[in-house]
């Protein structure tokens, strides 16, 4: 499969992305694979009409980054539930990844913050979203998921009665968060390909991740830890 290396030079955070040479220590290298079956998975997805706008959705023109990163039309995704459960802060995700996270939230997440908390969801605590960068951060590893606006970093869970649940201080202290964050960790596994929770590796002591990244020959296969 082709491959492309990329550097990006690390600015002033407000501004875009930049193209630059790949010396220097302001410059973080990437390799970029052509998949093609990115930009058909995305058009089928607009193509069915499964996102559209609302107070809670918005499209958006563009994420900035290199032409290796983005989407063909990425979203600005505040709420999920109808606005019952908001994003802090807001997301930018590619189609695929929007009607995952309302059904990791319906089916999975509000059963188990009724089950051990007794109370409604209100809120997903977001820790990133798109980023144009390779995997973990590591300079000339492969673009991140993250990079094509197909991966979810959730660090926290807020309830109706005030309580947070973080994933950080939860997954190793009580025994109900325990509980709540293991049940929604292996729910997870059942609406994305990729889920990563503190038990893979220091980069996610304090998140979960979760993407829809192909993987094998096939594309089906999965990770889940």
């Amino acid at each position: 499969m082709p491959s492309v290396r990329i550097c990006v030079l690390f600015g002033i955070i407000s501004l875009p992305w930049l193209l630059s040479g790949c010396g220097g220590s302001a410059t973080q290298s990437f390799i970029a694979k052509d998949e093609p079956w990115r930009s058909s998975e995305e058009r089928a997805c607009l193509a069915a009409g499964v996102v559209r706008e609302s107070p809670y959705i918005k499209t958006k023109l563009s994420l900035g980054g290199p032409s290796a990163c983005g989407a063909e039309q990425p979203f600005e995704l505040a709420a999920v539930r109808n606005g019952n459960v908001m994003l802090k802060p807001v997301a930018y995700l590619r189609c695929p990844m929007i009607p995952q996270v309302n059904l990791w939230v319906r089916e999975v997440i509000e059963p188990a913050a009724l089950r051990y908390y007794n109370s409604p969801l209100t809120e997903l605590r977001i820790a990133g979203s798109y980023s144009c960068r390779p995997i973990n951060h590591a300079f000339g590893a492969v673009l991140s998921e993250h990079g094509h606006a197909n991966a979810l970093d959730v660090s926290g869970f807020v309830l109706a009665n005030g309580k947070t649940v973080s994933v950080k201080k939860g997954w190793r202290g009580d025994k109900r968060d325990q509980a709540f964050l293991r049940e929604v960790r292996a729910g997870a596994c059942h609406h994305f390909t990729t889920v990563l929770s503190p038990n893979y590796d220091r980069n996610h002591h304090d998140h979960f991740h979760v993407d829809l990244a192909r993987r094998g020959k096939d594309g089906l296969r999965t990770v889940c830890k």
